[in-house]
């Protein structure tokens, strides 16, 4: 990778993934899009523009006269909002899949797009689920990724374009607050940990999901496309993950860095449906043995930064 465009660039993902990119390859070879404008370190520290990524001739235009080699498309709707918005997240979520790999194909950029423990269905096994199994979603979201993995596959297996992606887990941030996903619990409990020194999960007890902290999921992102080509036998949608817990567990987790934390429950049904649904841990394999993917943080070591990095913004008043 050296001249790098990325859409959904303010997103929960995009924003900290630009800055790492940025920092790795230079801030000049970063292109930065998204739909909306805000003024933050992805708008101000680089190039960046206007994309709304259901506008397939702009995207090309944009990535032409950047003269990109590498499009990484992470604008979608995460996985609550699209089932309350399923319309709006097929043509969001395909649409925009569909402009950025013919972008990629007309201009022979390498590309990457992530998938998601949401392409996994209640049918799926749910112990240590394995790489290649049963895939019947029953949310919006779930369709929505399969059948972008299935996309992916396609345009690497019809036109030769270097595909590559992963299932990510719950991502957990210090940077990006919550934005619609069902595993935001996971962030705001820290958050409300800090704040109030309590929380009220709309996640039941027992609800196990895999997770992963932020920095380790950038990194996946770096190395999966650094990754020699001739290794990787499944390309697209590799399962990657660095933990699995349920509500208790991170409760647990904070209460030993702040011992007076309280747990409450009040169950959303619908985020609650999407979770069940769901892997209760998966199977990396195949990630470790293709391209040596690995992580950082575990439960614990999480906790420690997240609250850590938290106060200190808090302190700074950038809280």
């Amino acid at each position: 990778m050296k001249k790098i465009m990325v859409t959904g660039a303010l997103g929960q993902i995009g924003s900290e993934l630009v800055a790492k990119l940025r920092k790795e390859y230079g801030s000049d070879n970063i292109l930065a899009t998204d739909i909306r404008h805000i003024s933050s370190s992805v708008t101000e520290n680089g190039p960046f523009d206007i994309l709304d990524v259901t506008d397939g001739e702009k995207m090309h235009q944009l990535a032409k006269n950047f003269q990109a080699d590498t499009m990484i498309h992470m604008a979608a709707l995460l996985s609550a909002t699209a089932e309350a918005k399923p319309l709006l997240a097929w043509n969001l979520n395909m649409g925009g899949l569909v402009n950025a790999l013919e972008a990629s194909r007309e201009l022979g950029m390498q590309f990457f797009t992530p998938s998601s423990i949401g392409a996994f269905g209640p049918s799926t096994p749910k112990k240590n689920t394995p790489q290649d199994t049963l895939q019947r979603p029953t949310t919006m979201y779930g369709v929505n990724k399969v059948s972008g993995e299935l996309l992916c596959d396609y345009y690497f297996q019809k036109f030769g374009v270097d595909t590559r992606g992963v299932r990510f887990p719950g991502l957990i941030s210090n940077e990006t607050l919550p934005g619609g996903g069902t595993t935001d619990y996971a962030v705001d409990i820290y958050y409300k940990a800090l704040e109030d020194g309590a929380y009220t999960s709309y996640i039941a007890k027992g609800t196990y999901m895999d997770m992963m902290y932020m920095p380790d999921a950038l990194q996946a992102i770096v190395d999966l496309m650094e990754a020699d080509p001739t290794k990787l036998i499944h390309r697209n949608a590799f399962n990657v993950t660095a933990m699995s817990f349920e509500p208790e567990q991170i409760a647990a987790s904070i209460r030993k860095e702040i011992p007076s934390f309280k747990m409450n429950y009040e169950v959303d049904p619908v985020r609650q449906a999407i979770a069940d649904s769901w892997p209760d841990n998966i199977d990396a394999t195949a990630a470790k043995e293709e391209w040596g993917f690995t992580y950082k943080y575990d439960l614990d070591a999480m906790t420690k930064d997240m609250l850590l990095t938290l106060k200190n913004k808090k302190t700074a008043g950038s809280l």
